[in-house]
């Protein structure tokens, strides 16, 4: 994957500065490690009258894969031969444009300390790119780079195969740039149309790409003719993402109309007033939930199982009707986390009383969870291997068997409606499974029949008509508990009946 940035100049204005420009001496061959393998910067010509820098990117295909489409919500996990096999090392793409702005960063902002004027100014500038993927052809590469002052641009189509040219030309160019221009906005101006010209991206377009747009495209985007396929393209046609670009790019263009800053265009809403509820955030709705069983559960001695950084047992210290909480988690650094939101070094003598973060494996039992009045599972059972379940089910239902278990999990049919989230793929990437809703009731069933339980499942979050709420929740009550309750009470009915008669009949006795 190749691209030279050459320029022309004089002895009073050596080419060389070109040097200043990029942050890199003509002189060295630098090399810069990309997540995705090994960037090359080096220049073949160096002197006042012509300068030349070459970017060679070299793609480790393995590591794409690992890192990119290899597991959790990055894509499939398998190893089809087309993932190490194919046109990624050679052709010009968003990887290409990656790393000419991890290479080039303060070339792109037009930051030059040494020569600030130059920076500034526009240079005669040559650009090549050898292999450049082009879905539309050359007419697309001419209809995007047109209209942004380059006096000359040139798509050759690269034809399939020379000796066979019946077989037509392939979907790649080469493209040669020519024209006075702005170094920053001639790199500016690559790192979006690259991957827009191969209309894909070898990462996950996320709300942040929208920032990473506007700025590259400042000074030239909001008033490009083909501006909306630019930006679905780049956003990898996310029509949200899409959207939130297109109004703001059309700020940018009213605001240069008027000769003003957006903010100054953008002013309908006063900053200082909060006139928009700002939604729950989907966790703070889970712990509520949570707390309203427990409360409901009449529990007072609780674990929180599989507790991570402790933001379930912070929210339970605050309510003094739990007085022993018990937070367990597997991993040291997670409590030690815990162990610093909760200040347990500096609480009081009363209040430390209460709780006690303990090590421990949910998938084994342990005699120190025996007891409790409620367990709790908030977004623990995904994280385990499925094999593995049923050790998990043991150790809680079966070996500590506290009165009440609640049990939250992803409803993976909830998936379709986030946004940034592909469809099929699971919301975290230490997901091993989400459930249906079917299939958690199925299994939160046959868990509570088996161990004595009685199962409520109460929904968590918006419940949409269609796909049900974004959290499913199963609140266990164990059976023996809910028949000794009932059988207390009936026999404390009878007694008190039986208590009642005989008074009434003793008063009758002396009566007669």
């Amino acid at each position: 994957m190749f691209l030279t940035i050459s320029t022309t100049g004089t002895t009073e204005r050596p080419a060389t500065d070109l040097g200043f420009l990029l942050h890199k001496h003509p002189d060295k061959a630098q090399t810069f490690s990309t997540s995705h393998g090994t960037a090359h910067v080096f220049y073949p010509e160096a002197s006042a009258e012509r300068c030349t820098a070459a970017l060679l990117l070299e793609v480790d295909p393995v590591a794409l894969v690992r890192r990119g489409k290899g597991k959790g919500r990055g894509g499939a996990p398998d190893s089809a031969l087309a993932q190490y096999v194919n046109d990624r090392p050679y052709a010009a793409s968003s990887l290409l444009a990656v790393a000419l702005s991890t290479v080039f960063k303060s070339a792109l902002r037009g930051v030059c300390a040494v020569l600030p004027g130059r920076a500034e100014a526009p240079l005669p500038l040559r650009v090549e790119v050898p292999a450049l993927p082009a879905r539309g052809g050359a007419e697309m590469v001419r209809k995007l780079f047109g209209p942004l002052g380059w006096t000359s641009v040139e798509a050759e189509p690269v034809a399939l195969d020379e000796q066979f040219p019946e077989w037509g030309d392939s979907r790649y160019v080469r493209l040669t740039l020519e024209g006075e221009l702005r170094l920053a906005d001639a790199l500016r101006q690559l790192y979006v149309l690259l991957p827009v010209l191969d209309d894909a991206k070898h990462y996950w377009v996320a709300p942040d790409e929208v920032d990473k747009l506007l700025r590259a495209g400042e000074g030239w985007l909001a008033e490009h003719p083909e501006q909306k396929l630019i930006t679905s393209r780049y956003l990898s046609r996310r029509w949200g993402l899409t959207r939130q670009a297109m109004e703001r790019l059309e700020l940018v263009r009213l605001a240069e109309t008027d000769d003003l800053e957006v903010e100054d265009v953008d002013n309908a809403v006063d900053e200082t007033t909060d006139t928009e509820e700002k939604p729950v955030p989907l966790a703070e709705q889970r712990r509520d939930a949570i707390l309203e069983a427990l409360r409901g559960a009449g529990a007072s001695r609780v674990l929180d199982l599989g507790c991570g950084q402790g933001q379930l047992v912070q929210a339970l210290l605050k309510e003094v009707r739990f007085t022993e909480i018990v937070g367990v988690d597997v991993s040291v650094r997670a409590l030690t986390i815990a162990g610093r939101r909760l200040k347990l070094d500096r609480m009081g003598e009363r209040q430390a009383a209460r709780v006690k973060l303990l090590q421990g494996s949910l998938t084994y039992t342990d005699k120190r969870l025996a007891g409790y009045d409620a367990a709790v599972l908030s977004e623990v059972i995904e994280h385990l291997d499925l094999p593995r379940l049923p050790a998990l089910e043991y150790a809680v239902f079966g070996s500590a068997r506290p009165q009440t278990v609640i049990v939250t999990t992803p409803n993976v049919e909830y998936n379709v409606r986030w946004e940034t989230l592909p469809a099929g793929h699971v919301r975290h990437g230490d997901h091993r499974f989400e459930w249906t809703r079917d299939e958690f009731r199925t299994w939160a069933e046959r868990v509570a029949e088996r161990d004595g339980y009685g199962v409520e499942f109460v929904p968590v979050g918006p419940d949409d008509p269609e796909v049900g709420p974004p959290t499913q929740m199963a609140v266990f009550t164990r059976a023996d508990e809910a028949e000794t309750d009932k059988a207390e009470t009936d026999k404390t009915k009878t007694d008190k009946t039986a208590t009642k008669n005989k008074t009434e009949a003793e008063k009758e006795a002396k009566t007669a």
